[in-house]
């Protein structure tokens, strides 16, 4: 069943609409090429017009459908090809209403469902041209009709009946635009709605100023590490590093000045870190890089890299340019301990670093 379906629909979601449309609009031609053999039966309709009635009409529905299914309708605005779809169905109807007589008036429910079936997809322009396009054919078909039978088509009556298609398809119409203006609202909340989800996660995750990884989602993906870590026996390697006297920066030259130097720091050092790693901010001036699958000796590589960096960095600010340097603790996970005590460990090196006089990477015993 699920082979029939992906054959019949295609995989792709898209595709699958559209054609399952198709298939709907085909399943409502024959429902109508049903009762209009129903009206054969009963005599109300010459049975050799009827014949090629239904084979235009199904072939018509069928061509629909193998275009979208082959692509071929891609190639225009509205791949689904609903609009032409209904102008075919309602030409179609128009036919059987030629043909059928006495019964004719069953088509009219038919041209509702042909119009029931645009008014969710077509635009207000489209179902309005639609609608211009219905009442003339349906008046021009039941004018020649009258001329041509007036006994099977009495004039007094096809103005009745044409009253009746002025009157009802506008209003289809009419309800296909407020249709297309819920959908539109809706399409537009689903997409605010989107977009305030996606702020939120970023909130959630991001550091609002720097726009790098913070703590919060540093310690989840530190531990998802550890625990891959684990599973495959490799290592990662942690690095803590500190913007050297930012306080003073702060303090001469004011916060803003400090913003810039924090977001431009984790500008440059998003820049010389590996697609693998990740830097996050940590707190205040204080960033953590993520090192994965890494040994000390190449982790030192790595940090030194975002330290250069840094280094060359003339930053310009009000007060003149400013450079900046970067003391850093290096530390690699041990099998058996915890992530916690590998930070505990780069953070000691940092002080160290500190302590022999800044600008410096110092590695963890």
């Amino acid at each position: 069943m699920r082979r029939l379906l992906d054959a019949l629909l295609s995989r792709d979601a898209a595709q699958r609409t559209r054609l399952a449309q198709a298939l709907m609009a085909l399943a409502m031609m024959a429902a109508g090429v049903v009762t209009v053999l129903y009206f054969l039966w009963a005599g109300a309709a010459p049975a050799r017009a009827v014949a090629w009635w239904t084979g235009l009409s199904l072939a018509g529905m069928v061509l629909s459908y193998a275009a979208i299914r082959s692509g071929w309708s891609r190639r225009f605005e509205d791949p689904s090809l609903t609009v032409p779809q209904m102008v075919y169905a309602l030409a179609c109807g128009a036919g059987a209403y030629a043909l059928l007589g006495a019964g004719r008036g069953g088509v009219f429910p038919i041209v509702m469902v042909i119009l029931m079936f645009g008014m969710f997809v077509a635009t207000p322009k489209q179902m309005r041209w639609v609608s211009v396009y219905a009442v003339a054919l349906f008046g021009g078909t039941m004018l020649v009709m009258s001329r041509l039978q007036p006994q099977r088509y009495p004039p007094l009556v096809e103005v009745g009946h044409f009253l009746m298609v002025v009157t009802m398809i506008p209003a289809a119409s009419i309800l296909a635009a407020r249709l297309s203006s819920m959908r539109r609202n809706n399409r537009r909340q689903r997409q605010e709605l989107e977009r305030a989800l996606v702020r939120i996660r970023e909130l959630a995750t991001r550091d609002e100023l720097t726009g790098l990884v913070n703590r919060r989602q540093m310690r989840e993906m530190l531990e998802q590490e550890h625990q891959r870590c684990i599973r495959s026996g490799h290592t990662f390697c942690l690095a803590v590093l500190d913007i050297d006297r930012f306080k003073q920066i702060n303090e001469s030259r004011g916060r803003s000045v400090g913003d810039a130097v924090l977001r431009s720091v984790a500008h440059e050092a998003t820049r010389r870190v590996r697609v693998a790693d990740v830097f996050a901010r940590w707190g205040g001036d204080r960033f953590v890089l993520l090192l994965s699958d890494t040994r000390a000796p190449l982790a030192r590589g790595g940090v030194e890299r975002v330290r250069g960096g840094i280094g060359e960095m003339r930053l310009a600010v009000p007060g003149g340019p400013l450079a900046l340097t970067l003391s850093a603790g290096l530390a690699e996970h041990r099998a058996g301990e915890t992530v916690e005590h590998t930070l505990e460990r780069a953070d000691r090196a940092l002080a160290e670093a500190k302590a022999q006089g800044r600008d410096r990477l110092v590695i963890a015993a």
